[in-house]
């Protein structure tokens, strides 16, 4: 299947192009720095770094083809049948950190994997998706979300993106925070039905849907006026996005697992953070519905 693979590679290659280039004229300020990598067990990858712009304070897209001989726990844990394979991964991989608390942190991933073994048929799936995690919630930021995510799904079966949107809302939760990290999209994985076109053309559905989704919410609120208070709140919910992407995320295991590249892998942290013990904002502030409302799982598209 080396054909198939190539054209998953370009079309991945393409896809971290077009991302930059246009989150790049978003900003209006700063360019994304290139990083060419090779990693030592096999492999390498592209990462692309914006940093301190005029609308985000990080952005980090990257690309990345690995191989190996076997796959790491985090891939087989539940796929059994993968252990001892030979392993090529590729895929796009990106988290954007805005400046302005009002504009989410966003996050997309489209990958492909494929697992080999002498003298049998290879095994190949797809996987990603798109959440968003903002600090402050917007109804119309939240339907415009899921709208997008619905209309990536709808030519590929009306029941894809119920099914996807519950798997983000399932994935993306800190369980021992017992709440979501945002508020969903969609999270799919393990997609090698009915065939290759038709999983290969839904994961680029995906990814040629990321940008339309996060675009206009940030051009919404870029010029929105923010203070002190609305910094560090979000400095604050970013503790949370640390957690979830070192404790629970499958892309940031794998990465470490498989012997990546540290500083691509843990390119999705934000580059200032905070923690503060025992917090809990004031009853009836927009600090507090972010949790109390925004953060449950809903149907974003049956709201009024």
């Amino acid at each position: 299947m080396d054909t198939e693979i190539e054209r998953v590679n370009l079309y991945l290659q393409r896809l971290q192009n077009s991302i930059t280039s246009e989150l790049q004229r978003i900003d209006g300020k700063a360019e994304f720095e290139t990083d060419i990598w090779q990693r030592d067990a096999g492999g390498g990858g592209r990462s692309m770094v914006l940093r301190e712009g005029a609308v985000f304070e990080q952005a980090g897209v990257n690309y990345s083809e690995v191989y190996g001989e076997n796959l790491p726990a985090s891939a087989t844990a539940h796929r059994p049948e993968l252990a001892g394979r030979q392993f090529r991964a590729m895929g796009v991989s990106l988290v954007i950190h805005p400046d302005n608390p009002y504009i989410p942190t966003s996050h997309a991933n489209v990958r492909f994997f494929v697992a080999e073994k002498a003298g049998e048929a290879p095994i190949w799936w797809f996987g990603g998706g798109f959440d968003l995690t903002p600090y402050y919630g917007f109804e119309e930021d939240c339907k415009h979300w899921h709208q997008i995510a619905k209309q990536a799904c709808d030519p590929y079966g009306a029941e894809r993106y119920a099914e996807y949107k519950k798997w983000c809302d399932e994935y993306f939760y800190l369980k021992h925070r017992g709440e979501a990290r945002g508020i969903g999209g969609l999270f799919f994985d393990d997609l090698n039905e009915p065939d290759f076109e038709r999983a290969f053309g839904f994961m680029c559905s995906v990814g040629d849907h990321y940008l339309p989704a996060y675009a206009p919410i940030v051009e919404r609120h870029r010029n929105d006026a923010f203070g002190e208070r609305e910094k560090k709140f979000q400095l604050y919910r970013r503790g949370r996005y640390v957690e979830f992407n070192l404790v629970y995320d499958r892309g940031t295991l794998f990465g470490l697992q498989s012997g990546g590249r540290t500083e691509s892998i843990l390119m999705s942290l934000p580059p200032v953070v905070n923690w503060r013990y025992n917090y809990k904002p004031e009853a009836g502030t927009p600090e507090a519905r972010l949790t109390d409302y925004f953060l449950e799982a809903r149907d974003w598209l049956a709201q009024n």
